[in-house]
């Protein structure tokens, strides 16, 4: 029997963050997938935001993927995905923090905006937030290994990766490529491509592009689409 189950979607960026951790840890958990464009009416007693993803474990109900994450952490410590050091753990949330607020946003908002300018002012936003990532970010924190922390993989890693897995998106809508300034990210993505938990889930450009068409012509309507217009 599944210790956990997770309510999730293929498409969903967020509820990849979470199957990545449960796979990192070898949890045994069952997957219901939900449709985000039908989503069933019991659904709504699951998740009060009407999101994914969301764990049942126990009498645990929990929702947001970067809070679930850090639950499966405190819950299931091997291996650990975050530092041990209280400092370490601080920097690794602020890195989380700013993917969730400066970093998503920007890429959201060059596929919704629709007015040339606009996706102009945020390509230039989502610029600068990887320059600030390569050059702030893993270029000092990483100087011996593949990932954010170096030689550890951590939840910092795992919480920014499905946005890469689609960054196919902006490059087919939007012509954005990672900048070429980017070396370390660039050496990021290509390990984390090929890491086990990520391969063993990956979906490939075809599947991503039709998933995100309704973003790019500005017609989304899901919770995602909603929130990231109002930021």
């Amino acid at each position: 029997m599944a210790e956990i189950e997770i309510y999730s979607a293929a498409a969903c960026p967020y509820a990849h963050r979470t199957r990545l951790a449960l796979l990192e840890k070898g949890i045994n958990f069952k997957v219901i997938e939900i449709d985000l464009n039908n989503k069933p009416d019991w659904f709504k007693n699951i998740s009060p935001y009407s999101k994914v993803p969301v764990i049942k474990h126990g009498n645990d109900c929990i929702w947001e993927s970067s809070i679930i994450n850090e639950y499966l952490d405190e819950v299931f410590p091997e291996p650990p995905l975050m530092p041990t050091i209280p400092g370490q753990r601080a920097i690794a949330r602020i890195w989380i923090d700013f993917f969730n607020n400066k970093l998503l946003p920007a890429f959201y908002k060059i596929l919704l905006n629709q007015d040339i300018a606009q996706q102009q002012h945020w390509a230039q936003e989502l610029k600068n937030h990887l320059l600030f990532m390569e050059q702030e970010g893993i270029s000092k924190l990483s100087t011996d290994g593949s990932y954010w922390f170096g030689k550890s993989f951590s939840l910092v890693d795992l919480s920014l990766y499905p946005w890469f897995e689609r960054w196919c998106v902006l490059e087919h809508y939007r012509d954005f490529f990672l900048p070429s300034e980017c070396d370390r990210l660039q050496q990021w993505w290509t390990a984390m491509s090929v890491r086990e938990s990520v391969a063993s889930i990956k979906q490939s450009p075809d599947f991503y592009i039709p998933q995100y068409s309704k973003y790019a012509n500005g017609t989304a309507s899901g919770i995602t689409a909603q929130e990231m217009r109002r930021v």
